[in-house]
């Protein structure tokens, strides 16, 4: 008789978290860990082979990393503006970046 393991799999919407439990049998996939999770189903906008990354416990994988029980598979939303353009259109623009949230320091001089 195979052994099976648990394994979670986590979609994160803007709203809220889908959160499924699968039982896979011993040396399952991420992907089959996916496809099982009925995600596929539930959010046709998720492509696995396209945009969305994925992961294990915040830790970027590929579709085909073999599981362990009790992991944490994640499928990632893409982003929508590149953290990197961001902060340089910021910097173009003149605007001060605060550390901390509180009033920009003026330097003693």
């Amino acid at each position: 008789m195979a052994e099976s393991i648990r394994v979670e799999v986590v979609y994160a919407l803007p709203q809220r978290q889908e959160l499924v439990q699968v039982s896979l049998p011993e040396g399952a996939t991420v992907r089959q860990a996916i496809e099982a999770s009925g995600l596929l189903q539930k959010y046709p906008d998720i492509e696995l082979d396209g945009r969305n990354k994925l992961g294990i416990f915040a830790k970027l994988t590929k579709g085909d990393a073999t599981l362990r029980d009790r992991d944490r598979v994640e499928i990632y939303r893409p982003l929508i503006a590149d953290p990197k353009a961001v902060r340089k259109k910021r910097a173009d623009e003149g605007k001060v970046m605060k550390k901390g949230g509180g009033p920009a320091e003026e330097s003693a001089a």
